[in-house]
């Protein structure tokens, strides 16, 4: 495992391209970060892969700015965000583990590192508490690979891709690998909601941390499906 931690944070960052998705963020001087409850059962399973969740934040926010409990990311003070990171996933072979022991928290000053890249205390202690235990020994390791694998990579510009006539999931894959060469469509998977909206994009990795082929679960819609992609700023 620690071979493995060792190459993902060997991944050249790309800062760039990864900040122009959020827009004005602002960390709040006062910042609390939730403790997180357990609200499904442990598994301790063999970590055979992972995936890499990322939120299109416009679309999450679209009925949630007056939510408290979103307020960080959807009520506008704290900035605006475009594609912001959900959560980096053990995968198992049939499913994945889940809420391993330990006691350690998401600490305030971890939590100010992250906040525009995951702009949710809630969120964190959440990601940490239920995927983050079962692959890192404390949540600042967890994060420092979240971290790495998303200034790695590069963003096509979603509020342009918007404007398509005929928008579909293939087309979203395909701006994502010609911003990012090193994946291939089958590795990317997109997830739309019940109303055709795109709402996560998920990279998969396998054990050793390259690029690998999405499981069924992971892949979401398929190419030909129409999507949409809710601008929102």
């Amino acid at each position: 495992m620690k071979w493995a931690f060792a190459a993902v944070l060997a991944i050249p960052a790309i800062a760039a391209p990864v900040a122009a998705q959020s827009y004005q963020c602002r960390v709040p001087q006062n910042l609390l970060v939730p403790e997180a409850r357990q609200d499904a059962p442990a598994r301790r399973l063999p970590v055979t892969g992972y995936t890499f969740t990322m939120s299109w934040s416009p679309e999450f926010c679209r009925s949630r700015q007056s939510s408290s409990a979103h307020r960080t990311q959807c009520s506008g003070r704290n900035g605006r965000f475009g594609m912001i990171v959900h959560g980096l996933w053990p995968e198992g072979r049939t499913i994945w583990p889940q809420y391993c022991p330990t006691g350690r928290r998401v600490s305030v000053p971890e939590a100010r590192r992250n906040l525009c890249m995951m702009p949710s205390p809630r969120l964190m202690a959440h990601q940490w508490r239920k995927h983050g235990s079962c692959m890192a020994r404390d949540p600042n390791l967890y994060f420092a690979i979240t971290r790495r694998i998303w200034r790695s990579l590069r963003h096509p510009a979603y509020d342009r891709l918007s404007r398509e006539d005929g928008l579909t999931a293939g087309r979203i894959r395909a701006a994502f690998t010609h911003a990012n060469p090193d994946w291939k469509p089958e590795m990317i998977g997109i997830k739309l909601n019940r109303r055709g909206w795109l709402q996560e994009i998920k990279l998969c990795y396998g054990r050793n941390w390259m690029p690998t082929r999405c499981k069924p679960r992971q892949f979401g819609a398929r190419d030909n499906v129409r999507a949409r992609v809710w601008r929102g700023l």
